[in-house]
């Protein structure tokens, strides 16, 4: 069977290559000249099942109109003359009931548990590198009442298998010794020791250099124009190459893997689904000759900004903003995560390495991405992964794989079938 898949970013190409491990002749396309260069290329570098925790919960609409309006906000609502931009709030809002939160930190937990299993066995089959760490990550907290919220938060974390714990200040400081400079600012933490963290693009780029060894081709600066159907099905996809020209490719089976821009294709063809881009930030600094950056990766909640070690760089990531498919660098958002990090960690990295970048999180209401087949025949979902495409990326390509080849996934999850 021959399969397209459309878009390779960390989705894209793990369903690439679990699909050829399969036995399916694949190819994948995509508008960049190289794998990985829109969402997965700079994110915060966490692989964090720990922190499968749905923004949409009872806490909420509340945070919102706090932080509504505030250009520095961890959350930016930019109201837009966008009914897709309001119908997703609509959704939101029902999704932040508790039944609907509990059942959505399920599906999450499932999914990233599966994925980070299914990355380690990746990694130790292909020998892949990332810059990888193992050291788990910790969640801090300033404010004892956010501190407690959290306990009771960890308490039910476990109860659906995901090991995370709340620690005094003073375990969090042996963890990692960088925090140590707080002071009694920290209140406490919570370690999920079985986290991990990793160069998201180097994965992605390695990862799809093995599968073209595997036989995979991969067609880059192929602009995706057009499905078009007939009988039920698709019957092909219309692209254009960087020259202008244009053609018809056809398949068996089709994977959509674009992620924000997956419900612009399928719209014409009267599919609707419930993603919307969330503007995510970061920050890339050099830590050569600096003494003092934290080796753990970090997740500051009360400013929603993570602190991630990759080799000698620091990654500092976050926020969300909500303004449609902007993808401009609002100088505001990029000076507050640095601002904040050298607060936390002064004199651990070179200001003057800064790279900042921004990508658009493709987020559904719910938080859990839609993965599974569709209403036509032989069109298939990866696609809506939010701010976890990274921890769930590679388990929910290897899932739709199982699924496009008849199998039943191991995995525990609600499959879409729109």
């Amino acid at each position: 069977m021959k399969v397209l898949i459309l878009g390779a970013g960390i989705t894209g190409v793990s369903s690439a290559w679990f699909l050829r491990e399969a036995g399916f002749e694949v190819t994948v396309l995509d508008r960049q000249p190289a794998a990985a260069l829109e969402t997965s290329f700079a994110n915060g570098g966490q692989i964090s099942v720990s922190q499968s925790e749905p923004w949409a919960n009872p806490e909420a609409p509340l945070k919102v109109l706090k932080w509504l309006w505030r250009d520095d906000a961890p959350l930016l609502f930019r109201p837009k003359v966008d009914p897709r931009q309001w119908a997703w709030g609509a959704q939101f809002l029902r999704e932040c009931l508790p039944g609907r939160t509990a059942r959505n930190i399920v599906q999450m937990v499932n999914l990233g548990l599966y994925s980070r299993a299914t990355l380690q066995a990746l990694r130790a089959s292909t020998d892949i590198e990332y810059d990888h760490a193992s050291r788990g990550i910790l969640q801090i907290y300033f404010e004892q009442a956010a501190f407690e919220a959290a306990a009771e938060a960890s308490a039910l974390m476990r109860e659906y298998n995901c090991v995370r714990e709340a620690i005094p200040r003073e375990r969090a400081v042996t963890i990692e010794p960088a925090l140590a400079g707080l002071g009694s600012r920290l209140v406490g933490a919570t370690w999920a020791e079985d986290d991990e963290s990793g160069d998201a693009h180097r994965f992605t780029q390695g990862l799809a250099a093995l599968a073209a060894q595997k036989g995979v081709e991969f067609r880059f600066n192929t602009c995706i124009r057009e499905l078009q159907s007939a009988c039920g099905e698709i019957s092909g996809v219309k692209v254009r190459d960087c020259e202008g020209r244009e053609e018809i490719l056809k398949a068996d089976a089709y994977l959509l893997c674009l992620g924000s821009y997956s419900p612009q294709l399928v719209a014409p063809l009267g599919l609707y689904l419930p993603i919307y881009p969330t503007k995510g930030y970061s920050a890339t600094l050099s830590t050569e000759d600096h003494a003092g950056a934290p080796l753990v990766s970090i997740t500051d909640e009360a400013m929603k900004i993570v602190y991630t070690r990759l080799g000698e760089r620091i990654r500092i990531a976050g926020t969300a903003e909500l303004n449609g498919y902007n993808t401009e660098l609002n100088p505001v958002r990029c000076q507050a995560l640095i601002r904040r990090y050298f607060e936390l960690f002064p004199n651990s990295a070179d200001p003057n390495s800064v790279q900042f970048w921004t990508g658009l999180r493709p987020s559904t209401p719910s938080n859990v991405p839609l993965v599974g087949r569709s209403r036509i025949r032989n069109l298939y979902l990866n696609t809506g992964h939010g701010t976890l495409g990274w921890t769930e990326g590679p388990g929910s390509g290897r899932a739709i794989a199982e699924l496009m080849a008849g199998q039943k996934p191991e995995l525990d999850f609600d499959f879409v079938g729109f």
